[in-house]
Parts: structure tokens; sequence; C-alpha cells
């Protein structure tokens, strides 16, 4: 008679505690859902191709489409472009009514006093991300024009700096 009531008790702990899961999910996705933009800047478009040994063997579209998985309960964008005008234009345009921008300018990080004015300009927070250590590399890339007016920096984990900046903005929400 003993065991029965153990069983009963461990059945109503288990629906008890999936009841609990299942509200925390539920009231997770009534709540507001984060919109973040990926921007990333010149010859990260080749991803996959370039350099392998310090950027890995992934295209971007690869690991953007692994991220959206893993992260359903945001609404994730992704703009690339090679011209430094056009990404102050998309921080411009995006600085305003989304949640976070996660932004790898490549090149111009070490030499765009513009893009780090976009930054500065806008209300959105930024966190600049690297896939590789700058610090580990020439010395003109120990020099970043946006670290000091973004909301943090991630630098040297690979494809994973972009999760971890993701991470960044759920725990600050």
């Amino acid at each position: 008679m003993a065991g029965f009531f153990i069983i009963i008790a461990v059945k109503f702990f288990i629906i008890q505690h999936t009841a609990i899961r299942a509200y925390t999910y539920i009231y997770s996705l009534l709540q507001h859902i984060m919109n973040i933009i990926i921007i990333n800047g010149p010859n990260l478009n080749l991803l996959g191709k370039r350099e392998p040994e310090i950027y890995g063997g992934r295209t971007f579209k690869d690991y953007f489409a692994e991220l959206q998985q893993k992260f359903p309960g945001i609404t994730l964008s992704y703009y690339q472009s090679n011209i430094e005008g056009e990404l102050i234009t998309k921080i411009q345009d995006t600085g305003f009514s989304h949640d976070g921008i996660i932004l790898n300018a490549g090149a111009y990080t070490h030499t765009s006093i513009g893009i780090a004015d976009a930054v500065k300009a806008v209300s959105t927070p930024i966190v600049e991300v690297h896939i590789s250590n700058t610090f580990s590399r020439e010395s003109f890339r120990h020099r970043s024009y946006l670290s000091p007016v973004a909301a943090g920096v991630i630098i040297g984990f690979g494809l994973k700096s972009y999760e971890l900046a993701l991470h960044s903005f759920i725990y600050q929400s």
C-alpha cells in the first residue's frame, strides 16, 4: 500500500513539475519577443572560404540558420555589406527599432570613425563581436574605434562569439 502512495506522489510531482515548465514556457512566449539584428562588415560574406584556419570552414548562412533554431524566441535578422556607408545606414535604420544589434564591422572596426559615430548615435545597445582574437593578430587590429561606444565586446570565440552576444542580450533583458 505504501508503494501505491509513493507512485501517486511521484506521478503528482511529475505532473506538477511538467505544468510548471509548461507555464514557464508559455509565459516566456507571451513576453516581448526580442528583435535582434546581426550586422556583418567587409569580407564576412566569404566565411567558409576565406582563411579557414582563422575563421573556420562554415558559411555564415549555415551558422545563422543554426542560431535561428537555437533561439526560436528571438526574431533574428542578418545583414552584410562590404561598404562602410551601407553599414552606417543599416545601424541608423535599426538602431531605434531593435532590442539589440550584434556588429562585426570587420576591418572597419580599426578604421571607421563614421561607424563608431553611428553606434554612439543610436539608442539600441550594440555588442561588438569578432570571430578571431584580434589581439593575437597584426598590431593594427589591436585598435577598435567601436569598443569605447559599444555596450560590450566579445572576441576570439569563433562563430560562437555571435551566440555569446545573443546570450548577453537575453540576460540583460
